[in-house]
């Protein structure tokens, strides 16, 4: 809270969470998590604190503590199996929401099944944590870290994989200042706990986030409880009013009602990933550690030396002395017309685009060979995104994500190359054809669009990417497009749980570079203090989730 350390991880015992104001509970005694936040708010004077429990069971000790005061929102998942797991509570269930003036602030997810993996704790965190953590604001983030959540726990019995904290801890940083404090809780394989707490370190130190193994498809409990969770807090919380209110379960009658018919296509889908699962937790049952090992050897990613480089980005920037400046190369007509098909030729007319290249060809090399982990360049064309992302698919890249934040002429080849997933944001309206690969959408021009931009990144844009599992990612900032540059940070660096970090940030406003390094170098972000979520642009993104979701089961 000084500032003296930017966050933290508290490795004690014993854990906490079940224990409350009068009696010890569950190899409890003291409620360490619930204390610090009382800390906090006495000493510091915190007035929004954001506890997130990620332990594999419910932590009825802190939601006790808390459950009338609006001052924490306390966010836990844990295993409940319809209350038939420890500790059999009624006030686990997701229509335990908090009482009196803290109704809305106790979020329960309940999983009602075991073998949940690492899609499915992505699902929370997009379509639950990460919506309402932005919408309260924290100004301190405090982890209640059960790794009896992770794979090959006797308790817990999950196949959340370690790297998978390491993606929930980075999702988490851009808030609160950076201001997170890591606690220990359960965890009863030692295997997988020390690896899921190296990882949750990694991420805390800003290295980069190894991808996930898996199909990137949530179960249908999963989803059920999800959904079950944004109906019945929809009533508290801006960013869930604008969504289909349906419980997939009716807590009455208990029957399950997820809106399939037989023979649908999701449901043939979810069956195959289900199989998919179990030939994989089969497998891993067979010599737990062998598949440790195996695994752990794929995912530890080195950090490269330096983090950032950048492309023409002028000499008058704040630490530069951190970057790496990338020396600018001529690009002919010739080298850039091999990317592209001669139909859309008439691009390479332009001059600047060649500029634009020049810079940008170095620093895209610079990050697939690992000697840098992101670049920002400033282009005067935003097109030109369009032929970094093929170039990038050239040099090592098998799939890259181009997120475009404004009108640009993207190439035919490009938005039917399934090597790329085109994303492109814009307020104009017109007639485009949306592919499977090429996912426009408009929303309407206002004052400002920041809350937005932040709903169509948890609900569309990272469980898309996520799915699709870039290699590179290159996030492309078109000039005037009405967005706040805070918000444009924040993007920038929840982006980075994708490609181990690899993205490449294009802006056409030299200004906002400042920004955007200060971002890709992980410095803390400002706070997001208020944003407005118009309802006409989540309608549009409602609709476009449900054209979209047969492709990309995250959704």
């Amino acid at each position: 809270m000084l500032g003296n350390v930017r966050n933290g991880m508290a490795l004690v015992r014993p854990p906490g969470h079940h224990s409350q104001k009068s009696e010890a509970c569950g190899f409890c005694i003291f409620n360490n998590v619930a204390i610090a936040a009382n800390y906090a708010k006495k000493i510091y004077g915190t007035k929004r604190i954001l506890i997130v429990d990620w332990d594999v069971h419910h932590g009825q000790g802190t939601q006790y503590t808390f459950e009338e005061d609006p001052s924490v929102l306390y966010l836990s998942w844990h295993r409940y199996e319809d209350q038939q797991f420890w500790p059999y509570l009624k006030d686990s269930d997701y229509n335990a929401v908090g009482k009196g003036k803290g109704i809305g602030f106790n979020v329960n997810i309940p999983w009602n099944k075991t073998g949940m993996e690492n899609a499915d704790y992505l699902a929370a965190f997009f379509y639950i944590l990460l919506p309402l953590a932005y919408e309260f604001n924290p100004e301190l983030i405090l982890v209640s870290a059960g790794f009896d959540a992770a794979i090959g726990d006797p308790e817990g019995e999950m196949h959340a994989t370690p790297e998978c904290f390491a993606h929930l801890t980075q999702l988490l940083m851009p808030l609160a200042n950076g201001k997170l404090c890591v606690v220990l809780e359960g965890g009863y394989n030692l295997r997988s706990l020390s690896e899921s707490v190296c990882m949750t370190v990694r991420a805390l130190l800003g290295d980069p986030v190894p991808p996930l193994i898996g199909e990137m498809v949530p179960c249908i409990s999963a989803i059920e409880s999800i959904q079950n969770v944004r109906a019945v807090h929809q009533t508290y919380w801006n960013f869930l009013k604008n969504q289909d209110s349906i419980f997939f379960k009716d807590p009455s009658t208990k029957k399950l009602n997820l809106g399939i018919e037989e023979g649908d296509s999701q449901s043939s889908t979810a069956t195959t990933a289900e199989e998919k699962k179990v030939t994989m937790v089969s497998n891993m049952n067979q010599d737990f550690d062998e598949f440790m090992d195996s695994h752990m050897r794929k995912v530890l990613v080195l950090a490269p030396h330096v983090r950032t480089a950048l492309g023409g980005c002028g000499e008058k920037l704040t630490k530069l002395d951190q970057c790496l400046q990338v020396e600018e190369r001529k690009i002919t007509m010739e080298e850039a017309g091999i990317l592209i098909s001669s139909g859309d030729c008439a691009h390479l007319k332009d001059e600047y685009l060649l500029l634009s290249l020049g810079k940008m060809f170095p620093v895209i090399n610079k990050i697939m060979k690992k000697e840098v982990k992101n670049g920002v360049v400033v282009s005067s064309t935003l097109s030109s995104a369009a032929f970094a992302a093929h170039y990038g698919t050239t040099v090592g890249a098998s799939r890259v994500l181009l997120l475009l934040l404004g009108e640009a002429d993207i190439p035919t080849d490009v938005k039917e190359d399934e090597k790329i997933l085109v994303v492109q944001i814009y307020g104009k309206q017109d007639e485009r054809k949306q592919s499977k690969y090429y996912i426009p959408f408009c929303l309407k021009e206002d004052n400002e669009w920041d809350g937005d931009l932040l709903y169509s990144l948890f609900e569309v844009i990272l469980p898309l990417a996520c799915r699709y599992n870039p290699e590179l990612v290159i996030l492309a900032v078109g000039s005037n497009i009405g967005i706040q540059e805070v918000t444009l940070a924040h993007l920038t660096h929840l982006l980075q749980v994708l490609a181990e970090g690899r993205i490449l940030v294009i802006s056409q406003d030299s200004d906002l570079v400042e920004t955007l390094m200060s971002s890709l170098l992980g410095d803390p972000l400002s706070t997001m203090s208020s944003f407005v979520l118009q309802q006409e642009n989540a309608l549009v993104l409602m609709k476009l989730r449900r054209e979209l979701k047969q492709h990309w089961k995250l959704l």
